[in-house]
């Protein structure tokens, strides 16, 4: 699948461009720092995904894309998130909210429309999309390399989050809504406005207390309790 980045910040364009050389069915053709530079392009070399950032110099992302008249498909790159129902009234195919982990990146990606001649998304390592046994947590001035399976639940505190685990806590400056979109939905869920658990770390259930592996008591919130049990007894 042949694609093109447009952003102007160089630390943004270096994220962007090692993780499509990590998916093995993505290929990159060009880099533009602004959207006029990519227009001359996108006239006369096919492109099937465009990562487009909406806050560029000349012409925001957003104007440039309503003046395509046949877009390819489109992943929307921002730091602020006030501009998301926009972006899905045009059928944009995912808007990843900067700063974004690779597997949320990857998460974008399995939702481009799977044309015939693209095949299947893989990534190098031969893991589909959702598979990565692992994720890297920013911390200071280090990336951690934590695996999934070592996750015991992600607490909200202040302006971080402590995601605790059997092997240590570490401190991140990321967002839950961060942790949301990063992890695999399939055993990470979020019970309470500043508790995200891995359902697969529950020791017992007791009333509004979720006991998991270790000792730790996280609480189920009022909001979150009928999802919590819909997800994790079916």
């Amino acid at each position: 699948m042949k694609c093109i980045i447009i952003e102007d910040q160089p630390p943004a364009q270096r994220i962007l461009k090692k993780f499509i050389e990590d998916v093995d069915t993505l290929e990159l053709k060009g880099v533009f720092s602004d959207a006029l530079q990519a227009m001359e392009f996108l006239q006369s070399d096919e492109t099937h995904l465009l990562f487009l950032d909406i806050h560029l110099p000349k012409i925001s992302g957003l104007d440039f894309l309503k003046s395509l008249p046949n877009p390819p498909h489109v992943i929307l790159t921002t730091a602020f998130s006030e501009y998301a129902l926009e972006s899905y009234d045009l059928n944009v195919v995912d808007y990843l909210l900067k700063p974004f982990s690779f597997q949320r990146f990857l998460k974008a990606i399995a939702k481009v429309p799977a044309n015939k001649q693209f095949g299947g998304l893989k990534s190098k390592e031969g893991n589909s999309p959702g598979s990565k046994d692992h994720i890297y947590i920013k911390s200071g001035y280090e990336h951690i390399k934590v695996r999934l399976d070592d996750i015991l639940h992600i607490d909200s505190d202040s302006d971080y989050t402590e995601i605790t685990t059997h092997k240590g806590k570490y401190l991140s400056s990321e967002p839950l809504r961060f942790w949301l979109g990063a992890l695999p939905n399939s055993n990470f869920v979020r019970t309470h406005k500043s508790h995200i658990i891995n359902s697969d770390k529950i020791h017992k259930i007791l009333g509004n207390l979720i006991y998991l592996e270790g000792g730790d008591k996280i609480p189920i919130g009022r909001a979150y309790k009928e999802p919590f049990f819909k997800k994790i007894l079916k």
